[in-house]
């Protein structure tokens, strides 16, 4: 493993147990990781209705949109036996081979792990009169839903979790005041939700210079967010959130601006 990102503090946002393959990633690669979540991850009870309407071996396909709606909605309405099942991207992917779930579509190699992505793929090119059940946290896009209503599919949704806004805790942002004095700096967000959350947790006042970082975001979706916001640093944008596809564009900006270290 070569220690490309040495002399790098990388500013990581995810919930925190999400960012914890990230974190060891950069750390693999010489980085100095800063954990710094802006967003938690809530349960969200079912009640016996809700549970009743998310009968799984009902639906033709069930599509999970992350690992988090994967992990919360296994102990309230199981796993799949005869459905087919479909994933967001590879991390969900991922968190449903990790509890025996099969998957059956997730985003080709090449396209973005988002809804858009999973959209493109054949298998789900002609859902119509489906039934297909998306299990997700509360809120976020409606791509996914309205992209496969408007091909002909019966569409329901089951919210398993929520994202809340953490308080920062004082040995996170004693951190990040410490990185911008070591030297340089990026720092990485993952949604434009988690984009505007870091934001409001790290008051403009107390860290004039982080809107000048850089920001590393998956895609041009985030990065015209990060514009609207006004971010003024250089954007590094990524071709999806998966961990590998954040590091890669992370270490091709570091070697073209001369801040990696020798192999």
């Amino acid at each position: 493993m070569t220690r490309s990102l040495a002399g790098l503090a990388v500013i990581v946002t995810r919930p925190a147990r999400q960012a914890q393959r990230f974190v060891q990633l950069l750390q693999d690669h010489g980085a100095t990781a800063i954990a710094f979540p802006t967003l938690a991850i809530e349960p969200v009870t079912l009640d016996d209705t809700q549970r009743r309407a998310c009968m799984l071996d009902a639906f033709d396909w069930i599509i999970y949109t992350s690992a988090n709606a994967v992990e919360q909605s296994i102990p309230q309405i199981g796993r799949p036996g005869k459905s087919r099942v479909g994933a967001i991207g590879r991390a969900t992917a991922r968190a449903l081979a990790d509890a025996r779930i099969a998957v059956h579509a997730v985003p080709e190699a090449g396209s973005a792990s988002d809804s858009e992505g999973l959209l493109a793929h054949p298998g789900l090119a002609g859902p119509g009169g489906r039934r297909i059940l998306i299990v997700k946290g509360v809120g976020g896009r409606d791509v996914l839903r309205a992209g496969l209503a408007a091909r002909g599919a019966e569409v329901s949704t089951a919210e398993v979790y929520r994202r809340i806004r953490p308080a920062p805790s004082r040995q996170a942002l004693d951190e990040l005041g410490r990185a911008n004095e070591a030297g340089a700096v990026v720092a990485t967000v993952t949604s434009s939700e988690v984009l505007e959350s870091l934001l409001e947790m790290v008051p403009a006042e107390h860290y004039p210079w982080l809107r000048d970082a850089p920001l590393l975001v998956p895609g041009d979706r985030v990065a015209a967010e990060a514009r609207r916001l006004q971010w003024r640093g250089p954007l590094l944008v990524a071709g999806s959130a998966e961990d590998e596809t954040m590091l890669a564009a992370l270490r091709s900006w570091s070697a073209g601006n001369g801040l990696a270290a020798p192999a």
